[in-house]
């Protein structure tokens, strides 16, 4: 892939062979990694690796509401706070949270918020907190995601996970999981997410030019994408409960030799 320096992108997206810069295909998504429980005084967090994104989340609660005024009667609150670290991106960004990182907070709380069964926590609340490491297009979909785990590596009681990924437009094709050159050089950007409790969509946001016969397109690629993250979600929740298992089936034996002798 060329060098990009600050705002110089290529004019065109697609190599010679018909692949992408970064030699993916069109419904290809870039390489993802998930990891849970990496944050040890944390109730529950995750890291996620999604091309070069790298994301740390990690949920606090149920605990008190501070101030106390948000706090509701009859439910719990979630509170997603996401930032992205100043040495992110290319320019070095302002270590105050910005517009844009209020307005991804915003999102990602009500995009996740259906899932959680708050009634069971009135008057307290969860806190996310979202660190992007390293950001390369995408980040509202894949801290969503880490999100998501997050909360379900906590142990908090969840209709289901909650998944999602960007699909675009590139030089007049329509592709999957834009990477960071594609979302500024690209023509359209379509952020969504899906909530399999219902499978309804719970964030759909558009920018760019597209007619109604590439929107349908965009949704069948962009559900068979959100299937596979789902299942990559899974396998990584599953391992951890297969190793605590293992080491709790290893505790029992042991004891029960230790009777014996």
């Amino acid at each position: 892939m060329p060098l990009i320096i600050k705002d110089e992108y290529p004019e065109v997206l697609f190599r010679e062979d018909g692949k992408r810069l970064d030699g993916r295909e069109k419904n290809e998504l870039r390489p993802i990694k998930m990891e849970v429980g990496v944050i040890k005084n944390a109730d529950g967090s995750a890291y996620l690796e999604w091309g070069d994104n790298k994301i740390f989340a990690a949920v606090y609660g149920p605990r008190e509401v501070h101030p106390h005024h948000l706090a509701k009667p009859d439910r719990g609150i979630l509170r997603v706070f996401y930032r992205m670290a100043t040495f992110s991106v290319f320019d070095r960004k302002r270590p105050a949270p910005g517009r844009r990182e209020k307005e991804i907070s915003m999102i990602i709380s009500d995009c996740i918020e259906p899932i959680l069964f708050l009634e069971l926590y009135p008057g307290t609340s969860f806190e996310v907190f979202i660190e992007v490491i390293n950001a390369d297009g995408g980040t509202r979909c894949a801290s969503t995601t880490v999100a998501a785990l997050a909360l379900a590596d906590a142990g908090i009681p969840m209709k289901s996970l909650v998944s999602a990924v960007a699909v675009g437009k590139i030089d007049g094709k329509i592709v999957v999981d834009l990477s960071g050159i594609e979302d500024k050089a690209g023509e359209a950007d379509l952020p969504c997410a899906i909530t399999w409790y219902n499978k309804e969509i719970s964030l759909l946001q558009f920018d760019g030019d597209m007619d109604l016969n590439e929107m349908s397109e965009f949704l069948d690629l962009a559900k068979d994408a959100l299937g596979r993250i789902h299942q990559i979600q899974l396998e990584v929740l599953k391992s951890k409960f297969l190793t605590i298992q293992e080491k709790s089936d290893e505790i029992i034996v042991n004891k029960e030799n230790q009777g014996e002798s």
